[in-house]
């Protein structure tokens, strides 16, 4: 594990986690999130927590409130030596990921991503993603793959409007796209063209991030959602991103 880097200002802390309590911790607020926010049918092995196999070969970022110490905002982070030891990738249980293979020795994978309810503002993310940059630089790594979660249960049709606005302004050259192993039920070509959606404020961040569309979204039953791939490449991202951790 690594060592917590600490930001003071805004009354923020960011670190990795050190030990299973911490990474508890993370799984408590995806839990609430994922399960009691939006919910995600979750098979736990442990009461009120989000908890899979794959976050046993993971690191798991926290951003904290500075006051009182609760985790507010999460990430894992998946590296291509963890993932060989793991078998695979989660975003492999989703998506063939064959087209990526020259990416994958210096790949990160990000998922589980969440953020307190009431912490919902920029500065969460901008720590999240400026310790990620750093993690990225210290492991030579140079690209990030990860799932964005567009939710079904209020809207059914917005992932469809949101994947038809995307794959107009953001998709990625064709040698990188790839498929869903479960596609999401999309409308015929008529009917999808007619829809467009503003995507999810977290979409959005990546984006800004320099993020890049890989095909079309898979169904995920368990957390009703549809998972849009993104890439983002290191070269793509923001300085801001980079510095912000410095200049917390």
């Amino acid at each position: 594990m690594h060592d917590a880097t600490l930001s003071s200002r805004h009354r923020l802390s960011v670190g990795w986690a050190r030990h299973g309590d911490e990474v508890r911790e993370a799984q408590r607020l995806r839990f609430d999130v994922f399960a009691r926010e939006f919910g995600a049918q979750l098979p736990t092995s442990v009461p009120l927590h989000d908890v899979d196999r794959y976050d046993d070969f993971c690191e798991h970022l926290l951003v904290r409130d500075g006051e009182s110490g609760q985790v507010i905002g999460t990430y894992r982070a998946l590296t291509p030596s963890q993932a060989r030891r793991a078998g695979s990738s989660y975003a492999d249980s989703e998506f063939d990921l064959t087209p990526l293979a020259p990416l994958r020795p210096r790949m990160l994978e990000l998922g589980r991503s969440c953020v307190h309810p009431a912490h919902r503002h920029g500065r969460v993310m901008l720590v999240l993603w400026s310790a990620l940059a750093e993690f990225m630089t210290e492991h030579d790594l140079d690209t990030m793959m990860g799932c964005a979660s567009v939710p079904l249960h209020a809207d059914p049709s917005a992932a469809a409007g949101v994947w038809n606005r995307l794959r107009q302004t953001h998709l990625s050259a064709p040698h990188c796209r790839i498929a869903p192993r479960r596609p999401l039920p999309l409308p015929g070509d008529g009917q999808l063209r007619s829809l467009d959606v503003e995507p999810p404020a977290l979409v959005n961040s990546y984006l800004r991030l320099g993020a890049r569309v890989l095909g079309p979204p898979a169904w995920d039953p368990t957390f009703n959602c549809a998972d849009l791939p993104l890439l983002v490449r290191m070269e793509d991202l923001p300085a801001r991103y980079r510095r912000a951790v410095a200049n917390a």
